[in-house]
């Protein structure tokens, strides 16, 4: 995809307006104090340090951040100590090169036992998301002392008597671990403008971890996104970077603790990710391609390392996209790769001292590397290197490296300096092992209800409030509907008990409070009646009609929107039904949106008299209904304001403040005061019916039509056939179904769990397929623009018979391309991505104006493959890795 990496020229054209139109941002917003910049200068560039402090001792959201010409030195609040270093270098000295790359290398926890990290001394492992001990998602919190113990013990045992740390993706709260309160995702903590309140929050997750036993925390996410189609936009707390700089420094003060030489006992090892860019992608796609020029890396994407290296942030995770822009000279590639930005940048201009680690099998998607072989990524500056399963390959492979003079020792000799030297300063060599710790075990360290609850107040904004509908009288009797009402997975989000936050229940949050039992609490169970849909209950006979709606969870990959629109009622037509039913039926609507970014929901918003934007509040969802209802937890009731813009068509990003054209529906900084009404007029309701960039008809599609990316993407669902159903079987959200000749299973190709596996067995024709099944799309434009279908592919087992692609407009409206000799000249074991163009589809016979089902491979005989990222691509038929369409035979 890098071949359409240069931005566009009116974005180019507006770098250096858009720096400073955001060091200048938001200077009337309530609540900022006035500038009070904090980088000096040096001899070269400027240094920063501790940030301004508010009246509460915490770092200020400033008013105005200086426009930097360079990358600044940081200087950590942790400091270098010669006692450890003479240490370091004695250890690092005894050391043989097997033990060294053990230190280096971090599998997950499901592919390594305790005695395989005494025999290959390894220096750190994790736990992925959805990722237990035992594989039990109700694990209790002795089974993650248990098992933390047993690696403990291994590494004291081993010749060097390293002991291993354990990282753990602590988003917002302990989120792995049943039981744990869970805290507002970044994006509510964003909206509540209080940098105490993640130093709070931050020290009460390293409770939550010290509980169960792990050292490192890989959280604080410091991005600064700028397109909300991304689907970790919630991971980010601002599109606005002087916020992320303040919370980066904050979040890592709570998480570390306040020890002057390292990380207090009481405090785990914080994770400054992901380093750099990852919030500014083309398109907002996950781990694509960030275009920015230097210095809005500098000024925008570089702010929250700032904070958070001042703070004395031990490690750094390095960002899964790629920097580069042809029109700027800047072709850094995947980050994991750079040495100019690892090694250059931040260990160098910047002046870390830390760890850098990557991120989930993120060396393999360098350039002429593999999961398990990248001397590129080693020499870049990475220093742990997270391979989840194929780490014994790993070790062997880099050994052999460094042997052969591919990777210099003395790389490797500062990467384990710098590994011993976080542990150090962790505290983790005196430390006794897991279970005799501070907290461990603590059922009450586990919980933190009531700083969530305040979390989720906090973080709530008020934009609309006709007639001062809200906040509602305590004796109110009121009728609550929508699917999020009463649901737990919907409030926590992703990564919360599983990686995507899907599979959950309400009972898998055993201490949690729906948005619906806090208003049973409030008002009293009698005076509250559930409909979820709607349509059982007469609004009349109520107050007032509370509707919870808004997103399902996600989390990175799943969550893009790709080329459909911001329109809500498109990705979640249900809610709009639900509002359909009460509006107008004798009682005032007030919708609290449950999601995480912000969406096009102008015909949401018509449709309700009252509207709050609750994000993603966690597990205290009776924080949400202290504010619907006046009474003794009330307290300054409404007070967050929007951490992004709020887009006022269904196409509108990027939207961010400083932008040329800035025309938003509510301002960056916007939200409506606790019983305050501003007018909301009634909105434009038109948006373009088949999603954004299409050009239906003449025209030429400009944007990727996804049709699979790591899970279905709407409308489109995948399906098997065969002998058993021609009509077809869906694959469920797990990745599985089956046929007794056709089987699928979730698989990796790019990255972690993104493919689906698909088993011919050979006793009978079958296939899989995507298809839209509420019917055909006019897709003419994909074939004006030279459009290819897209997918990235593993063969396991070439066909042993015809096997065909083919591209349906409601059968028996076809066309295929046969596809035998592709599949079988591809390299058995290795990713490879395939391009068809779609002329031959349409040379065979496609009637692009009504096509249902954009990707279909059917086959006669025993075959098995991945299949990832499914996609029409404008443009790559003109690739020269295209397949001719005379070559598919």
């Amino acid at each position: 995809m890098a071949r359409r990496s240069p931005l566009m020229p009116r974005h180019r054209k507006r770098s250096s307006a858009l720096i400073a139109a955001l060091t200048l941002l938001a200077a009337g917003m309530a609540g900022i104090p006035a500038a009070d910049a904090r980088a000096g200068h040096g001899k070269d560039r400027p240094v920063i340090g501790k940030p301004a402090l508010d009246a509460h001792g915490c770092a200020r959201t400033e008013k105005r951040l200086e426009t930097l010409s360079d990358w600044p030195r940081v200087e950590s609040r942790i400091r270098r100590n010669p006692a450890d270093e003479k240490r370091i270098a004695k250890i690092v000295a005894g050391m043989t090169l097997a033990e060294k790359v053990g230190q280096m290398t971090q599998p997950e926890i499901n592919a390594i036992t305790p005695a395989e990290v005494r025999e290959y001394a390894i220096g750190s492992v994790l736990n992925g998301g959805g990722s237990w001990p035992g594989r039990d998602k109700h694990a209790a919190p002795r089974a993650w002392l248990d098992l933390a113990d047993a690696y403990w013990e291994a590494s004291t045992t081993s010749r060097t008597k390293i002991p291993v740390i354990w990282g753990i993706d602590a988003v917002h709260g302990n989120n792995n671990v049943h039981g744990a309160t869970i805290f507002p995702h970044n994006i509510g903590l964003g909206a509540a403008h209080d940098p105490c309140l993640i130093r709070d929050i931050g020290a009460a997750t390293a409770g939550q971890i010290r509980a169960t036993g792990q050292d490192w925390a890989f959280a604080p996410t410091l991005a600064v996104v700028r397109d909300d189609r991304w689907g970790r936009t919630y991971e980010g707390f601002s599109e606005d970077p002087r916020i992320t700089r303040a919370y980066g420094y904050e979040a890592v003060r709570g998480l570390q603790g306040g020890h002057p030489r390292g990380i207090g006992a009481d405090g785990v090892i914080a994770t400054a990710k992901h380093f750099i860019g990852d919030g500014g992608t083309l398109k907002g796609t996950d781990q694509g391609v960030n275009p920015s020029s230097e210095a809005e890396m500098i000024n925008i994407h570089g702010q929250g390392y700032y904070g958070a290296l001042a703070a004395g942030a031990q490690t750094v995770m390095a960002s899964f996209n790629s920097w580069a822009n042809a029109d700027l000279g800047i072709d850094e590639g995947k980050v994991h790769g750079s040495k100019r930005v690892l090694t250059d940048i931040l260990k160098g201009k910047m002046g870390f001292d830390g760890v850098v680690v990557s991120d989930w099998n993120g060396i393999g998607q360098v350039a002429g590397c593999t999961n398990s072989s990248c001397p590129r990524a080693i020499n870049a500056g990475v220093d742990v290197v997270m391979v989840p399963d194929d780490w014994k390959a790993f070790i062997a492979t880099t050994v052999g490296q460094v042997e052969s003079g591919e990777i210099p020792m003395a790389r490797i000799d500062d990467a384990v300096t710098r590994i011993l030297r976080v542990k150090l300063r962790a505290g983790v060599f005196d430390a006794p092992k897991p279970s005799l710790r501070a907290r461990a075990g603590s059922a009450a360290a586990l919980e933190a209800r009531e700083l969530a609850r305040r979390a989720v107040r906090e973080s709530q904004v008020l934009l609309k409030n006709n007639g001062g509908l809200l906040p509602l009288p305590a004796r109110s009797k009121v009728l609550v509907v929508g699917k999020s009402a009463d649901s737990l997975p919907n409030q926590t989000g992703g990564w919360s008990l599983t990686w995507q936050g899907t599979g959950n229940v309400n009972a898998d949050f055993p201490s949690g409070t729906t948005i619906l039992g806090g208003l049973r609490e409030a008002l009293g169970a009698a005076n509250v009646t559930f409909d979820e849909t709607g349509g059982g209950a007469d609004p009349s006979a109520y107050d007032a009609v509370i509707a919870v709606i808004g997103e399902t969870p996600y989390a990175e990959g799943v969550g893009d929107l790709g080329r459909r629109s911001l329109e809500a009622a498109r990705l979640y037509p249900g809610d709009l039904a639900v509002l359909d039913r009460v509006r107008g039926m004798g009682a005032p609507v007030a919708t609290v949106y449950v999601g995480g970014r912000p969406l096009w929901m102008n015909k949401e918003l018509n449709r309700s008299d009252a509207f709050v934007a609750a994000w993603l509040p966690g597990t205290e969802g009776g924080g949400v209904a202290d504010l619907l209802v006046r009474g003794r937890r009330h307290g300054a009731g409404y007070t967050g304001t929007l951490p992004y813009s709020w887009p006022k068509s269904a196409c509108q990003t990027p939207l961010n403040a400083g932008d040329k054209d800035y025309d938003p529906l509510f301002p960056l900084g916007y939200g409506l005061r606790d019983g305050r009404s501003r007018p909301v007029g009634t909105l434009d309701e038109t948006s373009p019916p088949s999603g954004c960039g299409t050009n239906e008809g003449g025209g030429q599609a400009t944007e990727d039509l996804e049709v699979f990316n790591r899970t279905d993407v709407a409308p489109y669902r995948s399906f098997i056939g065969s002998g058993d159903d021609w009509g077809g079987t869906e694959i469920g959200e797990d990745g599985e179904a089956a046929h007794s000749v056709i089987g699928v299973t979730r698989s990796d190709v790019n990255v972690q769990q993104d493919a689906l596996k698909v088993t011919w067995s050979g006793g009978g024709p079958a296939q899989v397929y995507m298809q839209n099944p509420a019917g055909g799309a006019d897709l003419r434009g994909y074939l004006n623009s030279g459009a290819a279908l897209v997918f990235d592919t593993v063969v396991h087992q070439a066909p042993a018979a015809r096997t065909v692609i083919g591209v349906h407009c409601g059968y028996p409206c076809l066309s295929e391309v046969v596809a035998t000799s592709l599949f079988r000249g591809l390299p058995a074991g290795s990713r490879a991505t395939v391009k068809i163009p779609i002329s031959c589809f349409a040379d065979a016979g496609l009637d692009l104006e009504k096509v249902n089902t954009p990707f279909l491979v059917y086959t006669e005989g025993a075959f098995s493959a991945s299949f990832a990222n499914v996609r029409w691509v404008p443009h790559a038929a003109e690739d020269a890795d295209a397949v001719a369409c005379g070559d598919l035979t």
